[in-house]
C-alpha cells in the first residue's frame, strides 16, 4: 500500500470557523509484485522492529542468547545417539554430529523464521491499527530478526569444523547462493502464512503441524541418498531438502552437489516468494479492519 493524498478538501468546522484537511491512504494501482523503493523509504522502521523482535524474545530469560547456541547443539547431540549411534543412519562419510549439525543449522532457522513471520501481521495489530507504513516489513522483520540467531549458531558451526578437522573445500563459494534461497524460502512461507493468518486464525494452529510434518520430509537427520532415486525429484519440491543438501555438500565437500535437487527446490522456492507476495499485496488491504 502506497499513501496517495487526493486533491486538498477543506471543511469548516461549525461553530469555530476552522478548516481540516481530509487526506484519503488507498493502496496504489501497480503490477509489481515487491516494491523495493518504498520497503528502503521505510528501512528505518525496519531496523527497528527487528531489534524489538530480537530483545522481546530474550528479554526476562535466565541464558538469553544462550538458547540460540543450546537448542540446535542439544538436538545434534541427542540425535547423534540416537540416529548416528543406535539407529546406524549413514552420514555419507562425515562424523554424524557435523551431518546432523549442517542439517539442523538451516532448520533452525527456518522454523523459527517462519513461526515468528507467521503471527507478526497478527501480533503487530496495534501498530497496523494506528499508522501507515508498509504492512509487508512486518514479516520481513520477524524473518530478519532470525538471522540473528543463524549468525550466532555458526559460530558454534565453525568450532565443530575445527574440532573435527574437517577443512572447507572450494564449494564453500556456495554458501551465500544456498543462504538466499534459504531467506527466501523462509520469507515466502512466512509472509503468505503471516497474511492467511489474519483471516484464518487456524493457522497458528497449523503452522507447528505443517513444521513437524516438514522436518521429516527435509533430509536434517538422513541422507537424501537414503531416498530412492525415482522418488528424489518429490522430495525436492520441498524447497529446503535440496537446501540442506547443498549446504552439506558445500561446506564439507564430501560429495558433488546435486543440481538436479537444488534447481528444482530453487524454482520451488521462487515461486512461493511471488505467490505470496502476491497475495500479502491483494490481503492487506483488509489487515485494519480484520485484525
Amino acid at each position: 500500500m502506497i499513501p496517495q493524498s487526493t486533491a486538498a478538501q477543506e471543511r469548516e468546522i461549525s461553530g469555530f470557523g476552522l478548516t481540516e484537511p481530509l487526506v484519503r491512504i488507498r493502496p496504489a494501482a501497480s503490477w509489481v509484485p515487491l516494491n523495493f523503493k518504498q520497503l528502503w523509504a521505510y528501512r528505518e522502521l525496519l531496523y527497528f522492529l527487528m531489534w524489538r523482535d530480537v530483545k522481546v524474545r530474550y528479554k526476562q530469560t535466565a541464558l538469553g542468547v544462550a538458547w540460540v547456541v543450546l537448542q540446535p547443539l542439544i538436538m545434534m547431540l541427542i540425535f547423534s545417539v540416537l540416529f548416528g549411534k543406535l539407529g546406524g543412519i549413514p552420514s555419507e562419510g562425515i562424523p554424524y554430529p557435523l551431518f546432523a549439525y549442517a542439517g539442523l543449522l538451516p532448520w533452525t532457522f527456518f522454523s523459527g523464521a517462519v513461526t515468528l513471520s507467521s503471527n507478526s501481521v497478527v501480533n503487530s495489530a496495534n501498530l497496523i491499527t494506528k499508522i501507515y507504513f508498509p504492512r509487508l516489513i512486518v514479516p520481513i522483520a520477524a524473518v530478519g530478526a532470525t538471522l540473528v540467531d543463524l549468525a550466532i549458531s555458526s559460530v558454534v558451526l565453525a568450532a565443530l569444523m575445527v574440532y573435527y578437522r574437517q577443512v572447507p573445500t572450494v564449494s564453500v563459494l556456495l554458501i551465500p547462493v544456498l543462504l538466499l534461497l534459504l531467506i527466501m524460502v523462509a520469507l515466502g512461507l512466512g509472509i503468505l502464512m503471516s497474511a492467511l493468518n489474519v483471516k484464518y486464525r487456524d493457522v497458528r494452529i497449523a503452522i507447528p503441524f505443517l513444521i513437524q510434518v516438514l522436518f521429516f520430509a527435509s533430509p536434517v537427520i538422513y541422507p537424501l541418498s537414503l531416498v530412492p532415486e525415482k522418488l528424489r525429484w518429490a522430495m525436492a519440491l520441498n524447497p529446503m531438502a535440496g537446501i540442506i543438501e547443498g549446504f552439506r555438500a558445500a561446506l564439507y565437500g564430501h560429495r558433488s552437489v546435486d543440481w538436479t535437487s537444488l534447481g528444482i527446490s530453487a524454482a520451488v522456492t521462487i515461486v512461493l516468494f511471488t505467490c505470496a507476495i502476491i497475495t500479502f499485496r491483494k490481503m492487506e488491504r483488509g489487515f485494519a479492519d480484520i485484525v
